[in-house]
């Protein structure tokens, strides 16, 4: 006869069997048949990656119906799981996100957004870039998170339903990046003080556009942009970029405490980390947007940005390689605006040498508006297509074109197959 002891061992294994099952699985390349190494599979709070022969194992809990799997230049693809499943097989489909920037204002302009779209239909462009935070705190649709938060008054809503518009791009093909803009923020900054950058006097400090900004020191002012990112992953957003992920290039501001460039760059780091845990049970691919002369620098461009600290913390780096931001040009080209291939072609090149990661790693932010830094030319056919150019040789995952006033012309732009 077996001792309690032993029934009771035997009672907590079945109830533990009866909580998890094993699942194997393989994820392949849709197109050629290929395994995929590295793909990352979810179910659950359960997560693997794949081995070289693309296969997988997972303990699944009870009561999880959906798994899903991504991997770097491919759609994530989700699959119903039954508790009879113990194999399952994924096809993914690869993609190369070539989108145009909205902003809260521009995703919920009929006009805007319609005239993006019918650049869905008739060119190459395939994705959309959509501002779920901007740089005074607005989010496009009335947000849970930020309401649950109580940190700011929502007083704007441009989208009625996200979940909706948010499932009719799908329909679309359009594959969907949140921008979630981090430490500018003024709508945070502005109700909570305590958090804010201060001048050397002590007063709350504002940059040249009057915006307040988090001081990343704080970590407890994490959770209202790490709260709307899991808000987009919920939505079904493919992807959540996070933007202004860095301190402000001002010198002499105070924080709360010693702005050196380890604390700098730690601080960075530790943000995307929170991020990645976040949002890992949603299986949505994580980028950062940096500026183009981070590539260059070998300091942290005083910033907190340190190129090859981000590989290990993102699956896409966007670097913003528009021209006009260029302001002493890069060498051999002291004019970028009349360089716009070289400008975005050597910078790439040059992130991709300093961080030994593949063109794949990076899709780049490039410039659809006029020059403001220059000659002020505009920037039209020519320019947009030499930048894509640039940006397609060196192997990226696609690009994204900025405008802030949401407007983009077919120029440039390769007509849809």
């Amino acid at each position: 006869m077996k001792s309690v002891r032993g029934w009771a061992l035997l009672a907590l294994w079945l109830a533990m069997a009866a909580q998890a099952a094993e699942v194997h699985g393989l994820v392949r390349d849709q197109a050629s048949g290929q395994p995929l190494a590295q793909a990352t599979v979810v179910a659950g709070h359960a997560l693997a990656h794949t081995d070289e022969q693309g296969r997988f194992s997972l303990d699944v809990a009870a009561g999880t119906t959906r798994i899903s799997a991504r991997a770097l230049g491919y759609r994530r693809q989700e699959l119903d799981l039954s508790p009879a499943t113990t194999s399952i097989a994924f096809a993914l489909q690869g993609v190369r996100p070539k989108a145009l920037y909205l902003s809260v204002f521009g995703v919920g302009s009929t006009l805007l957004r319609g005239d993006a779209l019918d650049l869905v239909r008739s060119t190459e462009i395939n994705a959309l870039v959509i501002d779920l935070k901007d740089d005074r705190g607005l989010v496009p649709y009335r947000s849970a998170a930020l309401a649950e938060g109580g940190l700011v008054t929502q007083k704007i809503v441009t989208v009625a339903d996200m979940p909706e518009l948010v499932k009719a791009l799908h329909a679309q093909g359009l594959y969907l990046i949140a921008r979630i803009v981090v430490f500018k923020d003024g709508a945070l900054a502005s109700h909570q003080p305590q958090w804010a950058v201060h001048t050397a006097d002590g007063e709350l400090w504002r940059d040249k556009e009057e915006q307040a900004w988090i001081d990343p020191f704080h970590h407890e002012a994490w959770a209202h942009s790490l709260g709307v990112a899991e808000e987009a992953a919920q939505l079904g957003f493919d992807e959540v970029q996070f933007d202004y992920l860095r301190f402000p290039d001002t010198p002499g501001l105070r924080f709360s405490q010693d702005p050196t460039e380890e604390a700098r760059v730690a601080t960075i780091g530790a943000f995307l980390e929170a991020a990645r845990e976040r949002l890992a049970r949603y299986n949505v691919f994580v980028a950062a947007d940096i500026f183009g002369y981070v590539a260059w620098n070998t300091n942290d461009t005083h910033i907190g940005q340190q190129i090859e600290e981000l590989p290990a913390r993102v699956d896409y780096i966007s670097l913003m390689l528009y021209p006009s931001g260029f302001s002493f040009g890069i060498p051999g080209h002291r004019d970028p605006v009349a360089a716009p291939f070289e400008i975005v072609d050597h910078t790439l090149r040059r992130a991709m040498e300093r961080t030994h990661a593949s063109g794949l790693r990076f899709r780049p932010w490039l410039q659809a508006f006029k020059d403001y830094a220059f000659d002020r030319r505009e920037f039209g056919e020519h320019e947009i297509r030499q930048q894509i150019d640039a940006a397609e040789g060196c192997g990226t995952d696609g690009w994204m074109l900025w405008n802030p006033r949401n407007r983009y012309e077919a120029a440039g732009l390769k007509e849809r197959d």
